[in-house]
């Protein structure tokens, strides 16, 4: 049965938490997904990344952060700034529009975490995350040699 198996179950929570989240963002009349706003906080908070880097802190493929990259530039809460020492690259910045959406996205963030955690305790919590970076780090480590 597949609610039995721990993925099923895991894979099912962020579905429903994502629903959740995206109703509630849009309910609050701001006008991004949950991914485009993944994609403003990590560039946010590091902005001399590259798409490649993106990709993998949000969990995407680089196709899907790429489209969204210009899609937050065109609607302007992006800027591509040309690096001066590398004609060929840009640097991502987060526009003044961009942090006003930032801003305004947060406290519906912050709800959404509210109502999927009630219930749990600071230990659970630190229960989850420590199964959940276990669970991270087994499948991320090279497969055993096998001795024939």
């Amino acid at each position: 049965m597949l609610s039995s198996v721990i993925f099923y179950s895991l894979d099912k929570a962020i579905r429903q938490y994502r629903r959740m989240a995206q109703a509630n963002i849009d309910r609050a009349g701001v006008s991004i997904s949950i991914d485009q706003w993944l994609v403003l906080r990590v560039i946010q908070e590091t902005d001399d990344l590259t798409q490649t880097d993106i990709a993998e802190r949000v969990f995407k493929d680089q196709a899907s952060v790429a489209r969204m990259i210009r899609l937050l530039l065109e609607r302007g809460l992006l800027l591509a700034e040309p690096l001066p020492h590398d004609g060929r690259r840009t640097q991502l910045r987060v526009s003044v529009e961009g942090l006003r959406t930032l801003d305004a996205v947060e406290p519906v963030v912050l709800s959404n975490r509210a109502i999927a955690l009630e219930g749990l305790s600071e230990n659970d919590l630190n229960t989850l995350r420590y199964l959940l970076e276990r669970i991270a780090t087994n499948c991320g480590a090279p497969p055993p040699l096998s001795r024939h």
